[in-house]
């Protein structure tokens, strides 16, 4: 059984077709549950509540079109830019509505995974096989959830265990370039309690990334993760999570080298990185006063292990390792007051506690940081109707300025309609990274310890509208966001060195999708964002597009159910209009225009009985042949065939 999807500002990726199916056994019966949206504030919402421009993707949804990556689930959500530099595993980036990828804040069940080197996560290695859905809110959210969150939030929550029995899920994948998958997890529960234990491994040979020579380059990925959570009583619950990722990637580096044929393009090398995440959390929830009063705490910790293998500098070996650990405490009130526009409230109160370390191999040193933050949230419901949430923010850093933040969002659905206005504003800041802070390359690099931190201040405005009785959903948003104290590498100077601009970087566009449902088998999703983002540079010279963000880019994709529900069959259009993007190569200009490129992929499954399907796609269907960043080659045609079973 399926639900739809509302969202502010996308009701629904067009990977998600109508559907955001969140189920839980119940004594073996499966029971519905209210849409909710987890990521939106300090405190869960249902959706179609929310004043924020969001996107849920389902699981069900991601394993019924056999996506791999997340990132190419997020390929297809409005607003989003995925640069992927080369083969899969190859560094991968994802933008928001023109900002940086450190501007966007990733979590896995709550636990912040962007790398304390950079600020940001690399999406290659995000497998999809145990995501329960991601939640996707975009424009500043740093009121509720820190810095980076300054463009949007992505929260990838993975499956729980059903209570009432266990089940085992099993799938085996081939394909060309030597790909295979194996995945298995095994979920259950008693009365009090449910576990969820999963473990993927992916390999491909994958292609050469360089447009020279004839070397693949490959990847290796296993991913674990568990979950479990117990009621100790029926007012308290215990839970906890726990992720490892080991990976594999192979590379090919830029010549950097003076005087060399080859300077400044991607050369075949024999290069690899290896990168080892390990990502956990254990929490605890108390309800009392019948549910008036809801208290949590929670600890989470994450460490990133990063080397790298260069043969252009003599087979040199380099590493860094960053680890950062959070502990966080809030109170929530609920209450009513009738007599006053038949009102529902609730306050929320919070401290969060927040240590990043950084040890790089270059440097015999290991840096560090402190953050200790004070967060407030109100949430207000008047005439079940309109729908308020705000939230404020106060951070005391120990290594550059204090920031404060704040958010304000409202949704109204409209009686006696299918219309839902919404709309957000809000503020958002980034840390200055701590290669940003304290790198040192000798004769390429040094850092800045006097940085401060970006600031950024945005809103949106959207209207949903419901059509043919829910049979069609559109919605249409505009964003606006801007960006002061950005930080800009400045070379002017004996060695290159980050600095922040004067000025504003400026950015724009509007958001469109619609959701059609024909309640015959047939489901259908289309997106579309203008993009209109520049940069402010060094010197105060004109302004430039930002670099990998395409003014125009958009969806589509549709799926038919047919033979009682046995055979699916799907096809997906991605677009991405021109970008533009830097270039070192002495005989070309500093700046390259990426041709605009349209991906097709078609698939379909089908069951063989009530425990195995049998499945298959074929990805670029068209073998079109386009970057994502200059230099680096993508992947042409490819076809997977598969088979999973459920016991």
């Amino acid at each position: 059984m399926y639900q739809r999807t509302f969202a502010a500002g996308s009701l629904a990726l067009a990977l998600t077709g109508v559907a955001d199916a969140q189920e839980q056994a119940d004594q073996g019966k499966a029971t519905m549950l209210d849409r909710i949206l987890v990521t939106d504030g300090r405190t869960p919402i249902e959706q179609e509540n929310s004043g924020r421009a969001f996107t849920v993707i389902s699981g069900e949804q991601l394993e019924k079109n056999q996506v791999r990556y997340v990132a190419d689930a997020l390929r297809q959500v409005p607003g989003f830019a995925v640069s992927r530099s080369g083969s899969f595993g190859g560094l991968t980036q994802v933008r928001v509505r023109g900002a940086e990828a450190n501007h966007l804040l990733v979590m896995i069940d709550g636990v912040e995974v962007g790398e304390t080197a950079s600020g940001e996560f690399d999406f290659g290695s995000l497998l999809v096989d145990d995501i329960d859905r991601i939640e996707v809110l975009r424009g500043p959210q740093s009121a509720f959830w820190g810095s980076n969150a300054t463009a949007g939030v992505v929260n990838i929550i993975t499956k729980r265990g059903e209570r009432g029995g266990f089940a085992v899920n099993a799938r085996t994948e081939a394909g060309t370039d030597g790909t295979f998958l194996g995945g298995v997890s095994l979920r259950g529960g008693g009365e009090n309690h449910d576990v969820a234990l999963s473990a993927a491994f992916r390999r491909t040979d994958g292609f050469n990334i360089s447009p020279d020579g004839d070397e693949k380059d490959g990847d290796r990925n296993t991913t674990l993760n568990g979950k479990f959570t117990v009621d100790l009583s029926p007012d308290l619950t215990v839970d906890a999570t726990l992720r490892y990722v080991d990976r594999k990637s192979d590379t090919d580096p830029q010549d950097f080298e003076w005087g060399s044929e080859t300077y400044g393009k991607v050369i075949d090398e024999p290069d690899w990185t290896a990168t080892r995440e390990f990502f956990g959390s254990v929490g605890a929830t108390y309800v009392s006063m019948d549910g008036a009063l809801t208290q949590k705490a929670r600890f989470t910790g994450s460490d990133t292990h990063r080397d790298n293998f260069a043969s252009a500098y003599g087979g040199s070996m380099s590493w860094d390792d960053g680890n950062r650990y959070n502990g966080t405490y809030q109170a929530s009130y609920q209450f009513d007051t009738p007599n006053m526009l038949d009102a529902h409230h609730q306050l929320t109160a919070g401290y969060e506690w927040e240590r990043e370390t950084f040890a790089p191999s270059h440097l015999s040193e290991t840096f560090s940081r402190n953050t200790n933050s004070f967060v407030g949230e109100y949430r207000g419901e008047f005439l079940d109707q309109f729908h308020i949430n705000a939230g404020l923010r106060r951070d005391f850093n120990d290594r550059f300025e204090d920031a404060t933040t704040w958010s304000l969002s409202g949704a109204w659905k409209i009686p006696d309609t299918a219309t839902r206005l919404h709309a957000s504003v809000g503020t958002g800041v980034t840390n200055p990274t701590f290669y940003e802070q304290f790198g040192f390359f000798p004769g390429s690099f040094k850092g800045n310890p006097d940085l401060i931190p970006e600031e950024s201040t945005g809103f949106d405005l959207g209207i949903e509208q419901g059509f043919f009785d829910g049979g069609l959903v559109a919605d249409i948003t505009y964003f606006n966001q801007n960006l002061t104290h950005e930080i800009a590498t400045d070379y002017s100077g004996p060695l290159p060195s980050p600095v922040n601009l004067d000025g504003v970087s400026k950015r724009q566009g509007v958001e469109l999708s619609a959701t059609l449902d024909l309640f015959n088998g047939f489901t259908a999703t289309t997106t579309y964002t203008y993009t209109d983002a520049s940069e402010q540079t060094v010197a105060g010279g004109p302004r430039l597009d930002e670099v990998r963000r395409p003014k125009h880019a958009g969806s589509l994709s549709a799926a038919y159910v047919f033979d009682e529900d046995h055979a699916r069959v799907f096809g997906e259009v991605v677009f991405n209009g021109k970008t533009e993007d830097v270039a070192f190569v002495p005989s070309l200009p500093p700046r390259m225009t990426l041709e605009s490129y349209t991906v097709v992929n078609i698939g379909g499954s089908y069951k063989l009985n009530d425990h195995l399907e049998a499945y298959g796609r074929i990805e670029n269907l068209f073998d079109e042949q386009y970057q994502e960043v200059f230099g680096y080659n993508t992947e042409g045609r490819t076809a997977f065939i598969g088979l999973k079973g459920i016991y």
